[in-house]
């Protein structure tokens, strides 16, 4: 990427990068190895968006002091991971306008059967039958709109968001066969480094901050929680340290999460351990986190006393944004044959 084109001199063009992360609780260890960390190797080859996507987050009930600091906290923990703002557009959704005017457009270009059938939905509404609200339904058509606003050639996904991919290219492409060749098709962008990591207490599922304290290490837990939560770390009653997820998930997990923060390989790793019980694996472990955590939680720390800061690095991103946000909802706007102002 940004090479120089070989017919006239000039850099190629980036491709551009929108990830984005809701303000729900701190992200995990396994937010961290499965996806941020990648974020900052990133920056050098593509242009990156990284959003925090605090409207997505209403669509569960939220305290508003707690969501306000949520959302600066995460903010914090961008910057203290390594993401350059100036390297990098990093920004709330809500500040960004567009973002809902283009959701309304694209609200009429989807279909009530395309919304019905996100199963994602399925599983919300089940978790949260008291408040099955119309923001839980359309909420990937909002999603769609993020993308799009953009031009993003490449969205970062799992496999719990591949469906709302799709959905955003089914609704692109059915605005550009009515208007042409508005928006561009996103592709999904699956990272060559990073590792699914799992439940502490329940390994056969992904960790999540939405679950239990002891089933997640916070990406701020200090050295007494995460060595007491590895501590308590399922494993099994077979003595012997092996990389075996279906028949040893809670050993595999542990030594997965070693393998992605020291970069061992997963054999050299497990031949370091013939002879030696589960304790000597979780010590070893607890130290590499906390060697891993503490440099980013000193930053943490930096970034959160200096609330000006904060604020000068969101309102910079907001502007970017809503800069490059504003030529695809013109051109939307036009397309559709509203007046312009």
């Amino acid at each position: 990427m940004n090479q120089q084109n070989q017919s006239n001199g000039t850099p190629d063009k980036k491709l551009r990068i929108l990830s984005g992360i809701q303000p729900s609780g701190t992200p995990t260890l396994g937010n961290y190895i499965g996806a941020m960390r990648n974020w900052k190797l990133l920056s050098n080859d593509y242009d990156c968006l990284y959003m925090i996507a605090d409207l997505h987050s209403i669509t569960v009930r939220q305290e508003p002091a707690k969501l306000r600091q949520q959302s600066t906290q995460l903010l914090a923990l961008l910057l203290a991971i390594g993401l350059d703002p100036e390297q990098n557009i990093l920004f709330f959704q809500s500040h960004v306008s567009q973002h809902t005017q283009l959701s309304w457009v694209l609200n009429c270009f989807t279909y009530m059967g395309e919304m019905s059938r996100m199963t994602q939905f399925k599983d919300k509404s089940a978790k949260h039958s008291d408040n099955i609200n119309c923001g839980l339904f359309t909420y990937p058509v909002l999603m769609a709109s993020d993308i799009l606003l953009y031009q993003a050639n490449l969205v970062p996904v799992g496999a719990d968001q591949t469906q709302h991919l799709e959905i955003c290219r089914d609704i692109a492409n059915r605005f550009n066969g009515i208007y042409g060749n508005v928006f561009t098709i996103p592709e999904g962008y699956f990272p060559k480094f990073g590792a699914k990591v799992m439940s502490l207490q329940d390994p056969v599922r992904k960790m999540s901050k939405s679950d239990p304290d002891d089933c997640f290490i916070s990406m701020l837990d200090n050295p007494d929680n995460v060595r007491r939560k590895i501590k308590r770390a399922v494993t099994d009653s077979d003595a012997a340290i092996a990389y075996d997820p279906e028949n040893k998930p809670g050993v595999s997990n542990l030594l997965t999460i070693q393998s992605s923060l020291t970069g061992e390989a997963m054999d050299a790793l497990v031949d370091s351990y013939a002879g030696k019980g589960y304790g000597v694996l979780k010590s070893n472990l607890t130290d590499v986190i906390i060697e891993t955590l503490s440099p980013i939680q000193d930053k943490f720390n930096q970034y959160m006393n200096d609330k000006s800061y904060l604020e000068t690095v969101w309102r910079s991103g907001a502007e970017h944004a809503s800069r490059l946000a504003e030529r695809t909802l013109s051109k939307v706007m036009k397309k559709v044959g509203f007046v312009s102002k």
